[in-house]
């Protein structure tokens, strides 16, 4: 089966909808799915929830969707830099879900592999545990935390055959995989494409199972988040 579409507004166009929940892969703004991100925008499609690590920059990825006010929430783990993220929840705008960070990666795993919650200890003590069922294990607490799935999964990979079967690059990998697991239509933007056969199935980091639609991005802008050079003496 070829999963291949020749660009991301094809991809999207009849997926996404209003109110649905989208996971987005990245942390700050490697490994995210930049013309994916953008594509979304220019659906205009609105009242979403976004689970991802941050989101972005108030420029760049999905600070795009906090500009044009598409997000209504945010599930996220650290969302530092990000003005407008910061006067949208500060004036009552925008509903953020803070969640550690091992925490975050864990609800979308297990969401991806059926499992509807688990206990941990991250979270014992503090503001993460009220309204939260707690146990004991072996003397120590432990709170119960939901799995997360999405409707939509937005997800970046290094390369791909035309079967889905994806290879991430170094630490872009960060939450794609997880993100892609727990989507239940999983569209993802890929720099290079291959034939199928092409991949070594050792090297192969998430099978095509997972994956609904590519799409080719051969020249992202991988844009860096702080970039911080050394003055010439």
């Amino acid at each position: 089966m070829n999963k291949l579409y020749s660009s991301a507004t094809l991809a999207l166009q009849d997926v996404v909808k209003n109110g649905q929940t989208i996971a987005v892969g990245g942390f700050g703004l490697c490994g995210i799915p930049e013309a994916l991100i953008e594509a979304l925008k220019q659906t205009g499609v609105n009242e979403l929830t976004c689970i991802s690590n941050n989101a972005g920059v108030d420029d760049f990825g999905l600070g795009k969707l906090l500009q044009t006010k598409q997000i209504k929430k945010m599930i996220s783990s650290y969302v530092g830099e990000n003005k407008e993220f910061e006067r949208q929840y500060l004036n009552g705008e925008l509903e953020v879900e803070l969640t550690p960070q091992g925490t975050l990666a864990e609800k979308l795993r297990a969401g991806g592999a059926g499992i509807p919650a688990f206990f941990t200890q991250t979270g014992v003590g503090t503001l993460i545990a009220e309204g939260k069922e707690q146990r004991d294990f072996d003397g120590k607490p432990y709170i119960l935390e939901n799995s997360l799935t999405a409707d939509v999964a937005l997800v970046k990979a290094y390369k791909a055959d035309k079967a889905g079967n994806l290879i991430f690059r170094k630490t872009a990998r960060n939450f794609n995989p997880e993100c892609a697991m727990a989507g239940k239509f999983t569209v993802v933007e890929v720099e290079h494409v291959v034939e199928i056969g092409e991949l070594d199935p050792d090297d192969i980091h998430l099978p095509g199972i997972y994956v609904n639609r590519i799409i080719l991005n051969a020249t992202p802008e991988k844009r860096i988040e702080q970039l911080t050079i050394k003055q010439e003496a």
